[in-house]
């Protein structure tokens, strides 16, 4: 019983990773075709391997997708928001990249209706959220106080900094993050995770029930290969 409980969290763990390298993998093929094969003049190209590779992603996964971009039978993907609400009233964005609009509304919308959510039109909840980059800076190897870090990222363009225990998260304009990521990167700083997302104003606490079916919409989103970034403002109680 033990050797197979061992089992089936590692499969669930392998699953979950070749989940992430499939939407990592789109995600680059995408910059690369909106942009070009060559990350140094190619910024979300250069974005999106960075990510791959902070989540450990394989350099022959990387190289593949951009290959297959420049290809001949590219496939373009649409970019599209669905917003919605979950149970407990909780906002819910998700971004997909899609060849098939239809097939991934249906997803989407099964995946809020089955657990007690409701997929709603364009805009009900994004007032809820604020569109910023996101540099996330890992503090274990920084000689650096607080004072010292703020003046750093606003002398390079950043409008906000936020002090965690263990990171510093560096807010931006969206339209200036390309360029506070570069000049960061300039002085030496490596980020965790970068890119431009919507945060959430304020956060909602659920429990009980309500948590259960919010935990299991989020992994039917996680599942969805179209689905690659969902955004929410509910925080799970203890």
């Amino acid at each position: 019983m033990k050797f197979k409980l061992f089992k089936d969290r590692k499969g669930k763990a392998d699953q979950a990773k070749n989940n992430k390298f499939v939407k990592l993998s789109r995600e680059i093929y995408v910059q690369a075709r909106k942009g070009g094969a060559n990350p140094e003049a190619n910024f979300g190209l250069k974005t999106a391997i960075a990510n791959a590779r902070a989540e450990q992603m394989p350099n022959d996964n990387v190289e593949r997708a951009i290959k297959k971009a420049t290809g001949g039978d590219a496939v373009d993907y649409e970019e599209i928001m669905y917003e919605g609400y979950g149970p407990g009233g909780v906002a819910i964005m998700v971004r997909c990249l899609t060849d098939n609009r239809n097939r991934t509304a249906a997803d989407v919308r099964s995946a809020f209706n089955k657990r007690g959510g409701n997929m709603g039109e364009s805009g009900c909840v994004a007032y809820m959220f604020d569109h910023k980059g996101l540099l996330v800076v890992d503090r274990e190897d920084l000689e650096i106080d607080e004072d010292s870090m703020m003046m750093v990222t606003l002398e390079a363009g950043a409008e906000d900094l936020v002090v965690n225990d263990d990171s510093f998260e560096i807010l931006t304009h969206p339209h200036e993050f390309e360029q506070v990521k570069g000049a960061l990167e300039a002085e030496g700083y490596t980020f965790v995770s970068a890119g431009v997302r919507w945060l959430p104003q304020n956060m909602v606490a659920v429990e009980g029930e309500n948590a259960d079916k919010l935990s299991k919409m989020m992994d039917s989103f996680d599942d969805n290969d179209d689905v690659q970034d969902v955004y929410t403002n509910f925080e799970l109680e203890d």
